[in-house]
């Protein structure tokens, strides 16, 4: 793709999104969608009908998209790749409940809202098949999910976004109202236990993983924990505290203890910025170190957790000017336009994880290794989720 100048948008110019052309949530869809023929394309899979959090990510913001806007193609372009991958009695193809990792409970989330849409029996199945994984996940001694049956005994913070939002709505949905409580509380408990093991109280930020063994090659022996803040992890986590409050009731204790933890983390976040009020590192606790770069996934993510955060009420109102200013320097500095007037995200990192088969060390070098791409989907859909928040606005 031939790259114009960066995008650069004026306050003027983003007031306008009640106009179709200037909906830059709606642009980064259809553009992702010229890009990728159909929605198998997605996270550069070249045509592979793979069931993974990655695709169900993105769709779920197209969907988004799609509810906002009533664009009904965005619609069929999303729901094809479900309709594919979910077979008639409920079981999703790539599959397996026994994998038992929590990246593959996160594109469920977004069946509910086919279901309800569609009325097609076989979503209704597949939540109930995707449940029995939550229902038999292994969990560490105080009750949270392992990251993955591969990563036993392991909290991460990108895996309490990938569980905990489908978790929520399926119990507020189909759970009898006499256990809903506990299961409320059994989530709340993910939130605190990644908090109260990844806490750094030399930062106040939090560190990408916990390992209750302290016997990982990139644990800290005294603590468990590894050794940064990942941008995007304490994105994820972020991230699924809102989307978690959507459901959880007004007057529940445990809605309180989550609002707090966001409030905790949005009044640190300010000191961690390349300038105030502009975009978050790669390695988040590491600003302004050489060889470290401005990353536009956790800039989305961070992004978007300040607008949503401020338009329900949990971050004060005030922040709201910041909270703006964010999305015009994110626009600044990580949207591109081509000259046929399709948009991207750039400076995505594509990956980032620990241990496991490429025995990832968690140090700062590791994470400045991964590759960089435009359009990643950890991107895409942060940023359309920002900017619908934005539009709202």
């Amino acid at each position: 793709m031939r790259r114009t100048a960066p995008l650069i948008l004026t306050l003027t110019m983003l007031l306008c999104a009640c106009s179709p052309a200037a909906r830059l949530s709606e642009q980064m869809v259809r553009s992702q969608m010229f890009r990728c023929p159909d929605a198998t394309y997605l996270d550069f899979l070249e045509g592979k009908l793979k069931w993974n959090y990655t695709p169900g990510l993105e769709l779920r913001s197209y969907l988004d998209v799609h509810k906002a806007y009533g664009s009904e193609d965005i619609f069929s372009y999303a729901e094809a790749w479900y309709d594919a991958i979910v077979q008639e009695d409920g079981s999703i193809l790539t599959y397996k409940v026994d994998r038992y990792s929590t990246d593959h409970i996160c594109p469920a989330k977004t069946l509910f809202y086919l279901y309800d849409r569609t009325g097609k029996e076989k979503y209704r199945k597949a939540m109930d098949l995707v449940k029995s994984q939550i229902d038999g996940h292994p969990r560490t001694s105080d009750g949270a999910f392992w990251h993955k049956k591969d990563y036993p005994w392991q909290i991460w913070l990108d895996g309490v976004y990938m569980a905990e939002p489908f978790y929520v709505e399926y119990v507020s949905r189909y759970f009898p109202e006499e256990d809903k409580a506990a299961a409320y509380d059994d989530i709340v408990n993910e939130f605190v236990r990644a908090r109260e093991h990844c806490y750094d109280p030399a930062t106040g930020l939090m560190r990408h993983a916990w390992d209750e063994t302290h016997s990982q090659p990139w644990a800290d022996p005294e603590n468990g924990r590894s050794a940064h803040c990942w941008g995007r992890a304490l994105g994820w986590y972020c991230m699924a505290l809102l989307d978690v409050l959507d459901f959880l009731p007004e007057g529940y204790e445990g809605r309180g203890t989550l609002i707090d933890i966001l409030k905790d983390i949005c009044a640190v976040l300010p000191q961690y910025t390349d300038v105030p009020g502009g975009a978050w590192y790669q390695v988040l606790d590491q600003p302004g170190r050489e060889g470290n770069y401005i990353e536009s996934t956790c800039t989305a993510m961070f992004c978007y957790t300040y607008l949503k955060g401020i338009r329900m009420g949990y971050l004060d109102g005030s922040l709201l000017p910041y909270a703006k200013g964010i999305y015009e320097y994110m626009l600044s500095k990580f949207i591109v336009r081509d000259d046929e007037g399709r948009i991207s995200i750039t400076q995505c990192c594509s990956v980032g994880g620990l241990g496991g088969k490429q025995n990832r060390m968690g140090d700062f070098a590791y994470y400045l290794s991964e590759p960089i791409r435009d359009n990643d989907p950890k991107g895409v859909g942060p940023f359309i989720w920002a900017s619908l928040e934005y539009e709202k606005l």
